[in-house]
């Protein structure tokens, strides 16, 4: 066990037991509400030999048994071993921040934070799953508990894993759910202002620490309010932390410049350049563990070894609140296509899509013809929990199309829509759309892509711990419970969030159309014409053959493609950062005889 010290420093090493130490506990993350639970265990008689957060689980689980989970909030994998009872307890936080891995075979089970660590056993398998590839080419990543190697399962989020004398069993004990008719409205501004304190609460929380706390400030709405609230409600100095692009399409300096005039925070800022990326794309994928489809996890990796820097080891980020608020175009996009499902033939409602993706150089909505045709896949789904994601999945898929024929075969044959059912509640069909939308969208990119290739694994690598109060349970469960229309109000975003907020941004913060966090895909890859020396190596024909996965004259051609600068579509450069991550994954964990071992460019 090895862990990154922030609370308790001096006493808080694990593994740590109880009083007579029958149980014991190893665990990665933070329990937020420790200060609090920790009083009341005293308040029992528990006795405590540490002031770490790591030693409530202990007692929560001789108060509460299994249930103990139920009063954490924090982002956690933890491992508890009941001695007297030779009963093992593993279990994973609420959303899938902390990641948690384990394999079975011939009677042992092994689990860690790394699946590089479990590669370190004998006898245990390092091969590519060809589910888990056929998922990431369409959900971005596997879904659990499935993951991007075979014989390799990840502990869905909100579960837990009792391993005992009876066997093996997973269960859920946590999960977003919506409420199955729309809810009587209360006042919004009653609302708006209780969300303020919960937000305020979830921050004050998330700031506890032994260590120095610094934010993520990108200049969009998320990341504002949670510097805005540490600057004007808590003691904490506020430290920022922000990228800035070379490529003015995907670099947000001139927000981020307002908001810190705003509030005069200590602020640092790192320059990606586009051949940054591609020189630090290897290592991203040797700690993200997992085929990627996007760039954008390998600035997010380069910041935090500058926050690393500056002296710091933790930083609160607004991670989550697109998807708590219904933030992200796909929430937009799927509420046009509704609207045109009513009447297909129309083209002046297809017309509705041209205000979507202002930001985007080559939008998806800027040709007519594609746009009705593209928007228009799927109508006959409307009531189908995937609905919203079909776009998303059509683009992402076009990249199976590059595997070679064994592979593309057993691909193929993963039914995406099937396996996604299988993970849904059997009540998500009697929500309203928006909460399919939601779930399936926390259950899919959130918890697989966005909290654990782009967030804690970018973050860990340069031992940085990344905060999401946005994704403080009591957080979610309030928005949930929320009339839809105070999330996405006409084609207007995070309505209730910008409410409760507005009164401590500027104007032009809470006004702007949200700007998702993208980074350049393909063109980060080639410099003067040619690509980098890793990239022309790993896509050779003779290094595709071996790997043999991808189909190397298709690749060929996709290669050349970007090379040119014919690429413009998110089709092309999915496949391509997609083609091209699956061979350093295989290059880095399935080719070594020794084991895992990382590639630097």
């Amino acid at each position: 066990m090895r862990g990154l010290a922030i609370i308790d420093l001096a006493t808080g090493g694990q593994p740590i037991a109880n009083e007579d130490e029958s149980l014991h506990v190893v665990f990665n993350g933070e329990i937020f509400n420790f200060v609090e639970l920790r009083a009341g265990l005293e308040r029992r008689g528990h006795r405590f030999r540490t002031h770490s957060d790591t030693e409530v689980i202990v007692h929560l689980y001789e108060e509460r048994g299994d249930d103990f989970v139920d009063e954490l909030n924090g982002q956690f994998a933890i491992a508890l071993w009941d001695r007297r009872r030779r009963r093992l307890v593993l279990a994973r936080d609420r959303t899938g921040i902390r990641p948690l891995f384990y394999t079975r075979d011939r009677g042992r089970l092994a689990f860690a934070s790394e699946v590089k660590a479990l590669f370190t056993l004998p006898g245990v398998t390092r091969a590519l799953d060809p589910a888990g590839l056929a998922a990431t080419f369409s959900y971005w990543a596997p879904l659990a508990p499935g993951s991007i190697f075979a014989g390799v399962s990840s502990l869905p989020p909100g579960h837990r894993m009792i391993v005992d004398d009876a066997g093996v069993r997973t269960e859920r004990y946590w999960d977003w759910t919506f409420p199955e008719t729309v809810p009587e409205a209360r006042p919004e501004d009653e609302c708006a202002e209780e969300l303020r304190a919960l937000l305020i609460d979830a921050v004050r929380l998330q700031l506890r620490a032994d260590v120095p706390v610094g934010a993520y400030l990108s200049g969009g709405l998320d990341s504002s309010i949670i510097t805005t609230i540490i600057r004007k409600h808590t003691a904490t100095p506020l430290r920022s932390f922000s990228l800035a692009f070379e490529n003015p399409e995907f670099d947000e300096s001139a927000h981020q410049d307002e908001l810190v005039r705003h509030l005069g925070t200590d602020h640092s800022r790192r320059l990606c350049r586009t051949g940054d990326i591609g020189a630090a794309f290897p290592r991203a994928v040797w700690h993200a563990e997992a085929a990627l489809v996007r760039t954008a996890p390998t600035p997010m990796m380069l910041l935090a070894h500058s926050v690393r820097e500056a002296g710091y080891k933790v930083v609160l980020t607004g991670e989550g609140a697109d998807e708590v608020f219904a933030g992200y175009d796909l929430f937009r996009e799927a509420k046009v296509r509704r609207f045109m499902a009513r009447a297909p033939g129309s083209r002046w409602r297809g017309r509705i899509l041209e205000r979507l993706y202002p930001y985007l150089r080559h939008s998806p909505a800027a040709g007519r013809a594609f746009t009705q045709r593209f928007f228009s896949e799927g109508l006959d789904e409307i009531g189908e929990p995937w609905f919203a994601h079909l776009p998303r999945m059509a683009t992402a898929r076009r990249a199976l199309q590059f595997l070679r024929p064994e592979w593309h075969e057993r691909a193929m044959a993963w039914d995406a829509r099937a396996a996604l059912r299988a993970t849904l509640p059997e009540a998500i069909d009697r929500w309203p759309p928006l909460g399919r939308d939601q779930y399936v969208e926390a259950h899919t990119l959130m918890s697989g892509y966005l909290l654990s290739s782009q967030g804690d694994r970018m973050a860990m690598a340069a031992s940085i711990e990344a905060r999401f109060p946005f994704l403080d349970h009591r957080v979610i469960e309030f928005a949930n419970r929320l009339p839809p229309q105070y999330k996405l109000r006409g084609l207007a975003e995070k309505h209730i969030l910008k409410n409760a907020m507005a009164a401590e941004l500027p104007a032009s913060i809470t006004q702007r159309v949200k700007q998702p966090y993208r980074a350049p895909d393909s063109a980060s890859f080639f410099a003067d014409g040619k690509p980098l020396d890793y990239v022309a190596e790993l896509l050779s024909p003779a290094a595709i053959d071996a790997a043999g996965v991808f189909d190397a004259a298709s690749v060929g051609r996709l290669l050349e493609k970007c090379r040119s600068g014919r690429a413009v579509g998110f089709g092309d450069n999915i496949a391509f950062v997609g083609v091209l991550s699956t061979m350093l994954l295989h290059r880095q964990f399935i080719a070594p005889a020794d084991g895992p071992r990382a590639m630097v460019a």
